[in-house]
């Protein structure tokens, strides 16, 4: 006599994991544009050279900053979410995407703490006796790094993470390939717009610049509204891999049939 014993099949990982992974990546990724109301926050601050030397409130320099350490943040979370996935396509580039968005995070960062204290001084310019010829000085100095630092930041490594990163959904087909043929367009476009301003022969506000930033713009906005909205696509074949058996390397036996294995019972004839 014999007993049957089934085993169940090899549990599957739940695939509402991978949903939650792309809501979590495409919401980071829409945060990120608050950044567009620092246009309106630095405003003062970057076009006006004697600003260091004005009476008004630093409230609108410090909510910048505040959105801006947000914003981030939010960056380098879109890199950490995302790894764990896009690391099945290509380590090499799923590793340059996270370092790209840390590189970008911290010269955020460096460029909040230049307005920061641009901030500190802007109160010591509004006392009387201050020396304004050192004042102008040093507030030129903290501007020009912020401008630095965004350049880098905020132009540059959004370029790479394009580049990186949409290689990644390119190839894995996470998302529609005309979402990452867009970054990947406008990744070489904001590369060269970068190149040229720092040979000073383009400038931050120009048509060759404008156009770089489009498909930038368009490439995250589309990312992030895709990811939150409808998530990763199931034909994929990333997607399909982590839908079979654990027990099956890469995914070979997915689909097959529970196994009943059939064992002697203990003193069978």
């Amino acid at each position: 006599m014999t007993t049957a014993v089934r085993t169940a099949a090899t549990k599957r990982p739940p695939m509402d994991s991978m949903r939650k992974t792309a809501l979590v990546a495409g919401i980071l990724y829409l945060i990120t544009f608050i950044s567009v109301a620092t246009l309106t926050l630095y405003g003062p601050v970057l076009k006006d050279p004697a600003y260091i030397l004005s009476s008004g409130s630093d409230a609108g320099l410090r909510w910048g900053a505040l959105i801006e350490v947000i914003v981030a943040l939010a960056g380098i979370g879109t890199a950490i979410t995302l790894y764990p996935v896009v690391r099945r396509q290509n380590e090499t580039f799923a590793l340059g995407f996270v370092t790209s968005r840390v590189i970008e995070g911290a010269m955020l960062l460096t460029g909040v703490v230049s307005l920061l204290s641009l901030a500190s001084l802007h109160q010591v310019g509004a006392a009387a006796g201050a020396d304004s010829t050192a004042l102008l000085t040093s507030g030129a100095s903290f501007v020009g790094t912020y401008n630095a630092a965004f350049l880098i930041g905020g132009t540059l490594m959004p370029a790479t993470n394009a580049l990186l990163l949409g290689y990644l959904m390119y190839r894995s087909s996470l998302v529609p390939r005309l979402i990452p043929a867009i970054g990947l367009v406008g990744g070489v476009l904001m590369t060269s717009s970068v190149i040229g301003q720092i040979l000073g022969i383009n400038e931050k506000i120009s048509v060759w610049s404008l156009i770089a930033l489009l498909p930038i713009f368009a490439w995250e906005l589309s990312l992030g509204l895709y990811m939150a909205i409808k998530g990763f696509r199931p034909s994929a074949p990333l997607m399909l891999a982590a839908a079979a058996p654990s027990g099956s390397p890469d995914g070979a036996t997915a689909g097959l049939p529970s196994r009943t294995i059939v064992t002697p019972q203990a003193g069978a004839a």
